[in-house]
């Protein structure tokens, strides 16, 4: 089965088989590549991260992908810019690839799309979503007070609390994730905020 990413295109083909041997022109033709398909690609990749979070429950009463869903609903009900929408509905999306650092991989998707802000509290919502069970499981749920004095502290503390903990409803009215496809494939077309990171 063909990778659906890959297009064929009229762009040029490099002239190195070793980047040792690339050229000016070579990076041109790479940088021309990642230009003509970067936002498409990036929005298919990110959104397949997000289907792959249907199906197992791990125990609670819906999987992540409704999970997310709801995340992305209470906060584009409560008014919240589109960054942080698009910020809770992708918050998980590395759950199926690394389940004990998901927080890190889904920041990291983001981080050039976003402001230094909604980075951070995307990199450290899996820590402070510790306060609400952590100490169930004989650790400390205030782990998170490591970054008291950080100026995103209670940003953090206040998405886990409207935007992640509370969004485990079967019967939540959830939007489906058609509605959320055009403004995530906006947002990541309109380009780059951290650009290089």
């Amino acid at each position: 089965m063909p990778n659906p990413i890959v297009k064929s295109t009229s762009l040029k083909t490099v002239s190195f088989v070793r980047m040792a041997d690339m050229t000016l022109n070579d990076a041109k033709i790479i940088t021309d590549h990642y230009e003509a398909h970067e936002s498409e690609d990036v929005v298919t990749q990110v959104l397949g991260l997000l289907h792959q979070l249907k199906g197992p429950t791990f125990g609670y009463q819906i999987d992540r992908f409704d999970h997310s869903l709801q995340c992305a609903t209470r906060a584009l009900r409560n008014g919240e810019p589109d960054e942080i929408v698009v910020a809770a509905l992708l918050h998980d999306v590395g759950e199926s690839i690394a389940p004990w650092n998901h927080s890190a991989v889904a920041a990291e998707i983001l981080k050039p799309y976003v402001e230094e802000r909604t980075y951070w509290i995307v990199r450290h919502h899996g820590l402070f979503q510790g306060y609400y069970y952590r100490h169930l499981e004989g650790g400390d749920r205030n782990e998170r007070d490591m970054y008291r004095d950080h100026q995103w502290f209670d940003d953090c503390v206040a998405f886990c609390q409207e935007y992640d903990q509370n969004c485990f409803e079967p019967d939540y009215d959830e939007l489906p994730v058609a509605e959320f496809e055009p403004l995530v494939s906006e947002f990541f077309k309109n380009g780059l905020k951290q650009p290089g990171s």
